[in-house]
């Protein structure tokens, strides 16, 4: 793996120690238990695997890169370069321009761009479409293109699927950057639909099989299928992709679920000719940070945080394991420890910011699981974990 060149801000000095101490010792990274740090009154049990992946070290020295390279001139983002807001507001303060927000709207006009602009891709990547008018205002959309190699790895999973007959299923959100353009790039060789999650994937099965009128998908799935979508012939082969950061979990979930019902509905001995193996497109990064997360749940803690932006879908997703087992707080830095006695965290469900008092137990020891999403520099996490202990003698 590669080292990028990514600002010293964003880099830590607890969080890299611990980091480079369990990479020497496991270097594969396979034991998933967590690291203990004890300060006398606050034990924190760490997740083994957080923070920065591949695709967002990649995209951040892409970005500082144009910024160094085009001094004078005007840089945009297409939207945010990743779901957290530490690393845009500095792109910002260093004059980056957004030209849309996360659900595609415009803040800046297409018109106003001009071939002299620089654009930056995210990290999620963008649609056909927008390339086109990139190309078409006389900007090269692949200059500075921080596309992560695992979501376009997903796009070519995608071509080939399409070319061999098969329809695409994506395990996605279906306003979410990431999935707006996978949709974008699988339907130029596939028709293509987008699930949200598995409950969708057992109505789509239903009708697949017959359960539910044919008819009833245009209703139940409006807005998530490609165009020309012909509900009676483009469901006899199919593979399922999914949006990276997804609970890989759940999109494995998904595609046993499809499996089985086609081999009902084939047989075994023709399933693969109508079912295809996808499983190779799961992001590393999303599968060793969940499973990180299910080795945290095993720890006997009083309660979790969890450290990220909270448009984060890899994050949440986090979040909603944690919840399973421990009173979990969402906090998108370390502003939002007021005191060691109040806290403001954000709700996924409620999808607000509420204020939790007492949320630190009154004990001689506290123990806390901590752990971020992909997309939140490790500088972020220890500075969570010195505003803490700094609440103590």
């Amino acid at each position: 793996m590669r080292d990028f060149q990514i600002p010293d801000k964003y880099r830590s000095s607890v969080i890299s120690e611990i980091k480079t101490e369990r990479k020497k010792n496991d270097p594969k990274g396979k034991d998933y238990s967590p690291s203990i740090l004890n300060f006398g009154k606050i034990r924190f049990h760490i997740a083994r695997h957080f923070g920065f992946c591949f695709g967002v070290e990649n995209a951040i020295e892409i970005a500082y890169k144009a910024i160094n390279e085009n001094s004078g001139k005007r840089i945009f983002l297409l939207s945010e370069m990743i779901h957290n807001p530490t690393v845009n507001t500095e792109l910002s303060l260093l004059g980056v321009k957004f030209i849309q927000n996360t659900s595609g709207g415009n803040i800046v006009d297409w018109t106003e761009l001009n071939s002299d602009d620089i654009v930056i891709i995210p990290a999620f990547g963008t649609t056909i479409e927008i390339e086109n008018k990139l190309n078409a205002i006389g900007i090269n959309p692949y200059h500075y293109n921080t596309t992560c190699p695992f979501v376009e790895k997903v796009w070519n999973k995608s071509d080939e699927l399409g070319k061999k007959g098969f329809t695409v299923i994506i395990h996605g959100k279906v306003n979410h950057e990431e999935t707006r353009a996978t949709f974008s790039h699988s339907t130029v060789n596939a028709p293509s639909v987008i699930i949200r999650d598995l409950n969708e994937a057992k109505l789509l099965v239903d009708i697949i099989i017959g359960n539910i009128p044919q008819n009833d998908f245009y209703t139940l799935f409006k807005g998530k299928y490609s165009a020309n979508f012909d509900v009676k012939k483009d469901f006899e082969k199919i593979g399922i992709v999914n949006q990276t950061t997804m609970l890989a979990s759940e999109t494995e979930e998904i595609s046993a679920l499809f499996k089985d019902a086609f081999a009902s509905k084939f047989g075994e001995n023709e399933l693969f000719s109508h079912f295809a193996n996808t499983r190779d497109t799961l992001c590393y990064a999303t599968n060793n940070n969940q499973n990180a997360t299910v080795e945290l749940m095993k720890s006997d803690v009083d309660l979790a945080i969890v450290v990220g932006g909270y448009n984060s879908s890899n994050t949440s997703h986090i979040v909603e394991l944690l919840e399973e087992k421990f009173k979990t707080y969402f906090i998108a830095d370390e502003t939002k420890l007021i005191s060691n006695k109040i806290i403001s965290h954000f709700n996924i469900n409620e999808r607000s910011e509420n204020t939790t008092e007492n949320y630190l137990p009154e004990k001689e020891v506290i123990n806390i699981a901590i752990t971020s999403g992909a997309s939140c520099p490790d500088a972020t996490v220890d500075k969570v974990i010195k505003t803490i202990v700094a609440f103590f003698e």
